[in-house]
This record gives C-alpha cells, sequence and structure tokens, in this order.
C-alpha cells in the first residue's frame, strides 16, 4: 500500500499531543477530587469507578482521528489487471548457433516452440510480432492482434552467420512506435528477446538498450543453451565439430540497461516456464486503485462507536 499524498501524514504527529493532553486532564481531575474528599472516603463516594470505560470512548476517537489522516493522504494499493492495448515484438536470433542441440529438438526449435506457447497465453489484445536477426534484423510479422499470423511467420525462420544485437533492438524499437495510436495514445511496447551469445556484428547493443529505455520499451531477453553446447561447420577439409557455449552476460546489461529482466533456459522445459512467465508478467500491468472510501468508511466508525460509548455510559459525547 502507498499513499499519493503521503505528506498529509505528517499530521498523525498531533495524535501523541492529543494523548498527552488527555492523561494530563484525567490527572488534574484525579487531584481536584482529592482535594474535596479524604482518600479515606473515596470509596463511598465513588464507589463505581468506571476504571477501562472511562478511557475507551478516548481511544476510539484518536484511532478515528489516525485513520481519518490516512485516509485524507489518498491511500491506494497496486491491481494487476489484464493489458488491453499493448505490444510485443519477439526476437529470436537465427545466427547458426541457435543449431545447437544442447537444447532439444534445438535451440532454435525450442524457441519456436516455447514462442507459440506465449502466444496461446498472452491475451488476444495484445499486439504480438516477431522478428529474426543474424547479422541484419528482418521483421517476418509486425505486432498484430491476430496472433495466427504471427505463429504462422515461425515457418520463415531460417538460421545464418553473425548476431547483431543492437540493430535488432533499434529495429525492434522502431517497429513498435510506428504502431498506430490506440484511443490517441501509442500502446506500450516491450521486446522479448532471445539468443545465446553477444553482438559480434553491427551497433553498441548496450547503447542500444540504452535508447530502449529513453522510448520506454523494456527488453526482456532470454540466454537458450549450455556451456556444452556445439555445431557441426563444413569445411574443405571436412566437417568440424566448433563449441557455441551459451553466453548470458551481455543479455542480461542489456536487460538492465532497458529497464526489463533477464531470463536463462539451459532446457526445452525451462524455456518454456521462461515464456509462459512473461506472458503472465506482459498480459498485465500494475495500477493503483484508491481505497479512500475505506479508510473514511473506518474512520467515521470508530468515530460513532466512540460516541455510542461515551453517550451510553456516561450521557455526554465527550
Amino acid at each position: 500500500m502507498s499513499f499519493a499524498s503521503p505528506l498529509v501524514l505528517l499530521a498523525l504527529l498531533a495524535i501523541p499531543l492529543l494523548i498527552t493532553w488527555y492523561y494530563r486532564q484525567q490527572r488534574g481531575r484525579v487531584v481536584a477530587a482529592s482535594a474535596f474528599v479524604a482518600p479515606a472516603l473515596t470509596a463511598s463516594v465513588a464507589p463505581r469507578a468506571p476504571r477501562w470505560r472511562r478511557h475507551a470512548p478516548m481511544l476510539a476517537f484518536a484511532l478515528a482521528l489516525a485513520v481519518l489522516i490516512a485516509a485524507a493522504a489518498r491511500p491506494q494499493r497496486s491491481v494487476a489487471v489484464p493489458v488491453t492495448n499493448g505490444a510485443i515484438m519477439l526476437a529470436n536470433d537465427v545466427s547458426s548457433s541457435m543449431r545447437a542441440t544442447d537444447v532439444a529438438p534445438s535451440r532454435l526449435g525450442a524457441a519456436e516452440r516455447a514462442a507459440k506457447r506465449f502466444l496461446a497465453k498472452v491475451p488476444s489484445t495484445v499486439q504480438v510480432g516477431l522478428m529474426e536477426f543474424a547479422k541484419t534484423p528482418i521483421v517476418l510479422q509486425s505486432p498484430t492482434t491476430d496472433h495466427a499470423l504471427t505463429e504462422g511467420a515461425f515457418t520463415q525462420l531460417q538460421t545464418s552467420g553473425g548476431t547483431a544485437v543492437g540493430v535488432a533492438i533499434q529495429t525492434a524499437v522502431q517497429d513498435l512506435k510506428s504502431l498506430p495510436p490506440v484511443h490517441g495514445k501509442h500502446p506500450p511496447g516491450a521486446i522479448v528477446m532471445i539468443s545465446d551469445g553477444a553482438s559480434n556484428v553491427g551497433v553498441d547493443p548496450l547503447a542500444a538498450a540504452r535508447q530502449a529505455r529513453t522510448e520506454h520499451v523494456p527488453i526482456y531477453t532470454v540466454a537458450v543453451g549450455t556451456p556444452r553446447g556445439t555445431i557441426k561447420i563444413k569445411r574443405r577439409s571436412g566437417t568440424v565439430i566448433s563449441p557455441v557455449p551459451v553466453s548470458p552476460q551481455q543479455l542480461g546489461q542489456i536487460a538492465r540497461l532497458s529497464g526489463g529482466r533477464a531470463f536463462t533456459a539451459s532446457n526445452a522445459a525451462g524455456l518454456s516456464a521462461v515464456y509462459a512467465h512473461l506472458a503472465a508478467q506482459l498480459g498485465r500491468k500494475i495500477v493503483k486503485h484508491q481505497i479512500t472510501a475505506a479508510f473514511a468508511g473506518g474512520g467515521l466508525a470508530l468515530l460513532l462507536l466512540g460516541s455510542a460509548m461515551s453517550l451510553s455510559w456516561f450521557g455526554r459525547l465527550v
């Protein structure tokens, strides 16, 4: 819970002063009574002292004051609600290393399967697009609410050499920002980038991530693969086995600099779980709902309770 006007809570400092004043008033009453009645006769003059009932109404009034001050500070709580106008670009690395089979059936194959599960779980009102990137990025499907089109675009993924992460980020941001406004506003965008290594061609990906943040486009990176990944490379002398260990460090930096989050997946099940989490996370947003009325109602109820106790026991309001 938070408060829209937290400075109002400084008024709570007055409550200890009120309690001190009340204590002194009660002490004054005791001193005044002892001036007219000898201590030995107190029991016969006032045999039925109210004891705790004397202070109960004042306690209710003090609590009511604290709750009403909190209400004036406009309390609010965070609530997750479905996203109705978001846009997501799935950016798939299709460099040669994505052919590694350390993640079954291959890194790219597992990414495709997980992304399709992502499409099945994300709200239908969210626009989702698909792009591939190796040396150069290619937008296979601009963000659309027709998720069947995006799913069909996965058949166009083809591996090739190079990993231009920075250019891919720039292209994805540009595509998201070029979407037509919805109700006069551009839909909030995000990038889900899956890759297995660091950029080795094109612009600086960290600079691109910072620029994405200025455009309010967070990047959620997924590093797929294991340190034991290998691919077969054909050369004139024959086929050689080349190691392609996953390298998640740069992807983590990209996520942090853009305001997103980094994930790692070393197997197909883990990758599916990551995409399921992302679908739930990107398919909803956190909004603040004011609960001032509840606090105000509670404060008024305490005022009524204190008044009722005072009238019932002492025949006065205070």
